[in-house]
């Protein structure tokens, strides 16, 4: 029988604030030292009593905004019951049935809501401690936004993209880092099975704190395939919450999913109004304000970057996903433009001279970035220094063997091309009585490569013209050392 999945994802993440929900703890994702950022009131002690953090609520009204959800005039607080030992106080102040966000659209996948909750505390489990575990509440009260999709995704691939995307628009908007690796960025995903064509969806499994996409993609492949094999063999699904695990299997390791209690519905965690915090109007936060602040988002980037500059939609996607690499190559991109306007440059040239922007960029600089660990906010090449060295290429001043050299040196140095070629002595020759010695000593040296080009082998040619540039140190033209080896070759 055929089975349809359908899923919806719960997505969490952590909000950039000086301080925590709750308190003027600090909020220090960084804080390797245990309960250090803590203080009464994010421990739960008697007698401690919270207050709003106006900015995390801002940053969740600003992503309300860019999802096209609806605001609540009037938002309100809960407190959701459960223990658990990270749990400091036994509840978490959460939102229930007022939250921020209500409504919205992501990718064709819809918001159900978005509200605003503290974290919990984290479990270091110490094998060297025995059986026991240790509590770290340091991430106790921290900002935690919380995303609930409709039940619209039915495959792993539409879940993991719309995951990314929500993932980038929360570092355009700067309300959350969004790392997925240190636990900045965590979903959970529901999802149920039915036979094709059936108008009830099947019984619901929560699989829980997934940390990366990959483990998203194959946690819903694997959920997928064990709920068929329980219907298949006759046997009902569970209502529960699961775990990601691992397992070995004769061809390497694969993601599956683990039972670990049964699935809590709201009456579980019976919600009532925090009593030390009123309801709020959301007008006190200048939501056209907000509105109108916010930045170009990914989708609108796509579409400029395809029609500004000619890109693909890999390229693009390289340029949305990584916004510093996009906004240098912009930058870059403009001082091009102003160092070739008194050229009367064609369109073809800028043209051109704009892929070898892209390419240098996406290529030599990101592999000396990666090498080095730098991030585009960190490195010592400006745009208008880079737009430069492009420029030198496109106006044949430089080989690329040279472009290259300049580009290590302008990385590890900074500075600009043409006093680094001064300093350093480099030039390209390009006077053909400067070249014609190197010309005819190469031919000598190569006369079955120059046999192989007189019988019509024209990569014999290009052997020719790298020997000479080799003899060169990268320093003789490439297009003179062509015509020359054609003529001298030719008589």
């Amino acid at each position: 029988m055929e089975y349809i999945p359908t899923i919806g994802l719960e997505v969490h993440a952590e909000l950039k604030t000086r301080t925590k929900m709750f308190c003027d703890s600090l909020n220090d994702p960084e804080e390797k030292r245990p309960n250090t950022n803590v203080c009464p009131v994010c421990l739960g002690h008697p007698g401690a009593l919270p207050t709003i953090n106006k900015q995390a609520v801002a940053h969740v009204l600003k992503v309300g905004l860019a999802l096209g959800g609806k605001i609540a005039p009037v938002a309100k607080f809960d407190r959701k019951n459960y223990f658990y030992p990270d749990l400091p106080k036994g509840y978490q102040i959460s939102q229930y049935d007022q939250p921020l966000v209500t409504g919205g659209e992501l990718l064709g996948v819809g918001v159900t809501r978005v509200h605003l909750e503290e974290d919990t505390g984290t479990l270091i489990h110490d094998d060297s401690r025995g059986e026991h575990s240790l509590a770290d509440f340091n991430r106790a009260g921290v900002p935690l936004m919380e995303l609930v999709t409709e039940p619209d995704i039915h495959d792993a691939a539409t879940a993991v993209r719309f995951a990314k995307e929500l993932q980038m628009i929360l570092r355009y908007l700067g309300v959350s880092d969004a790392n997925m690796e240190k636990g900045q960025m965590r979903i959970e995903v529901n999802l149920s099975i039915a036979p094709a064509g059936s108008k009830e969806l099947g019984t619901k499994v929560e699989v829980k704190n997934i940390n990366s996409f990959k483990a998203v993609e194959d946690a819903i492949n694997h959920e997928i395939e064990r709920q068929n094999k329980e219907l298949e063999a006759g046997r009902s699904i569970t209502q529960e919450t699961r775990g990601v695990g691992s397992t070995k299997i004769s061809s390497g390791t694969v993601t599956i999913t683990k039972s670990q209690r049964s699935k809590e519905d709201a009456h579980d965690y019976r919600y009532f109004p925090e009593p030390d915090l009123p309801p709020f109007e959301t007008k006190e936060f200048d939501l056209e304000r907000i509105a109108r602040e916010l930045p170009e988002l990914p989708r609108d980037r796509r579409v400029r970057f395809k029609k500004e500059y000619g890109f693909d939609d890999k390229q693009a996607e390289a340029f949305v996903e990584d916004r510093g690499a996009g906004d240098f190559y912009e930058a870059a991109a403009s001082e091009l433009k102003l160092r070739d306007k008194d050229e009367k440059e064609d369109a073809a040239g800028m043209a051109e001279a704009k892929k070898l922007l892209f390419n240098y960029l996406n290529t030599d600089l990101r592999s000396l970035m990666a090498a080095a660990s730098t991030a585009f906010a960190d490195l010592k090449i400006t745009p208008e220094n880079f737009a430069e060295l492009v420029d030198l290429i496109a106006d044949k001043q430089i080989t690329s063997r040279q472009a290259k050299d300049l580009l290590v040196e302008m990385h590890s140095n900074g500075g600009d091309p043409t006093s680094i070629m001064k300093d350093k002595g480099v030039a390209l020759v390009s006077d053909e009585g400067a070249l014609l010695d190197t010309v005819q000593a190469v031919i000598a040296a190569n006369e079955k490569a120059v046999a192989d080009y007189k019988a019509g082998k024209e990569a014999s040619l290009q052997f020719l013209v790298g020997q000479a540039m080799k003899v060169l140190e990268g320093q003789g033209e490439p297009n003179v050392l062509r015509d020359l080896l054609k003529r001298e070759i030719g008589s």
